[in-house]
């Protein structure tokens, strides 16, 4: 197993600032969400270029340092079609330069009818909605096959695809070799209540049966539980999740698991990484 951040969790900008944040923690790399950490790049269509992407690579190569995942994250689902063009006109791009950039997948979720708050609708958990996702994420599988690429399709308890079983068969419906699973536990729960938070390691024990070695990668994210019962994120490593637990199962299915750190920051990641290391 190797230990992951999202770059953006980092706080600095820059293939090489980067680098030498993750070399301090030691960790093996980032999910790279370009836009977020590198100058003069833009969440819109053809605002990266081939060489550009290159550079970062070239860079991270020379540090040893590996991209497991590119994020592109968009709503295919979004109110606001102008919206969601753009952001499978970018997701587009990036499948195109995801091996300039020393990668092979790009990730995303599958939205919600609630725009960019990204939360429950009730229209999310319609056949109209699934539909939607599954004839994007088919259009986009098939320039993935042509780019010998894949996509990283993650689910959560707001979205379209808000359990297991719906991801398995939206996956399932696109029918592409090219599809792979970002499984990330925590956003099964639904955070604003806790309804589910009992059936944490159901979920891990479902998810692991269901996509085995079609997971690409895992969010490692923790929480705590407010006083009415919803959950708040915290620093891994600091809330409710038994990450001793959680490590060997996904050890026995995944054995070398991609575990990126979401949402870890500042003063969180080196106790992170140490809490997380101690179970590998």
């Amino acid at each position: 197993m190797r230990l992951f951040i999202r770059a953006h969790d980092l706080g600095v900008r820059g293939e090489e600032n980067i680098v030498r944040r993750l070399d301090e923690f030691g960790l093996d790399g980032v999910q790279l969400v370009a836009y977020k950490c590198l100058d003069g790049i833009e969440y819109r269509p053809d605002s990266v270029t081939a060489e550009r992407a290159e550079q970062f690579r070239s860079c991270f190569e020379r540090a040893g340092k590996s991209v497991p995942l590119i994020g592109a994250y968009f709503n295919p689902v979004h109110p606001n079609e102008e919206k969601t063009a753009n952001g499978i006109a970018v997701f587009r791009d990036y499948l195109s330069l995801a091996k300039n950039f020393g990668g092979n997948t790009v990730g995303s979720e599958t939205g919600s009818y609630n725009g960019d708050k990204w939360t429950f609708h009730p229209m999310n958990r319609t056949e109209e909605a699934f539909d939607r996702v599954v004839r994007t994420f088919s259009e986009l599988a098939d320039l993935a096959e042509q780019k010998g690429v894949n996509i990283g399709m993650e689910g959560a308890f707001g979205h379209v695809c808000f359990d297991v079983k719906t991801l398995d068969r939206a996956v399932k419906t696109i029918g592409s070799r090219n599809i792979r699973i970002i499984f990330d536990l925590y956003n099964y729960l639904d955070s604003q209540h806790g309804s589910n938070l009992d059936r944490l390691y159901d979920i891990l024990a479902e998810g692991l049966q269901t996509f085995g070695d079609r997971i690409c990668v895992f969010h490692i994210k923790d929480c705590t539980v407010n006083s009415d019962g919803s959950l708040k994120q915290c620093g891994v490593g600091k809330g409710v999740f038994d990450y001793g637990r959680i490590i060997s199962e996904t050890a026995k299915v995944c054995p070398d698991a991609s575990l990126v750190f979401e949402g870890t920051t500042g003063d969180d990641i080196a106790f992170a990484a140490a809490h997380i290391r101690q179970f590998i």
